[in-house]
């Protein structure tokens, strides 16, 4: 059997992304395809114009809204314990830019680390509530995945590969695609958001028989 192509559009820095990457991961396991299937992640920036030091989430999804982000919040977290995800979303309070965590992921798939280190974002960013922006952080992550240093710090400051980053994610949104999480399967199939593990199931179903 081929193994299932699977390229994700998601942002480090999206509760949905964690939940929708996680139930895939899930439904992979239980298929037996987890060990095959040949998964690339892609950049998608909910804030590509987030400013250096990042900005406060709450108040700006207050600003946004015009009321207080907590019942979000609360259908987040729900969502995420349902998929055996302790997410508190009061830990991390910033919002940083993304730019420089998804340089170095592109940069992991060579090296075959990549979903291993979407998974350190993650983490990062909202266990931890570190700045997932500091090539500081970014170093010691990347540490664990592949990477020297040296490396990192060159990729991190090399303005070309920054804007290569942020022209694949203009290509993602001229593409069509307008939110993540976003998955294509096989080339073929595309499919939306952090959908129920059933509807992972079944995507996966008809990539395979296509």
């Amino acid at each position: 059997m081929k193994p299932v192509k699977i390229d994700i559009f998601s942002d480090v820095v999206c509760p949905w992304c964690l939940i929708g990457t996680e139930r895939l991961n899930k439904v992979l396991v239980s298929q037996g395809l987890r060990e095959t299937a040949q998964v690339r992640y892609h950049a998608f920036m909910l804030r590509p114009d987030a400013p250096e030091g990042g900005t406060h989430l709450r108040e700006e999804l207050r600003a946004k809204y015009g009321a207080d982000p907590q019942a979000m919040f609360a259908r987040v977290e729900a969502a995420a314990r349902e998929s055996g995800l302790a997410l508190d979303l009061s830990r991390q309070t910033m919002s940083y830019p993304t730019v420089r965590a998804h340089t170095l992921l592109r940069h992991a798939h060579a090296k075959g680390t990549q979903e291993a280190l979407a998974r350190a974002l993650f983490e990062a960013h909202f266990h931890d509530a570190l700045d997932i922006s500091s090539p500081d952080v970014l170093q010691r992550l990347a540490r664990a995945h592949g990477f020297t240093d040296e490396e990192t710090l060159r990729i991190l400051q090399d303005t070309e590969e920054l804007a290569t980053t942020r022209a694949d994610a203009d290509e993602a949104r001229q593409q069509g695609i307008q939110g993540v999480p976003f998955f294509i399967f096989n080339d073929r199939l595309a499919l939306s958001g952090a959908q129920p593990e059933n509807v992972f199931r079944e995507a996966l179903r008809q990539a395979l028989q296509e």
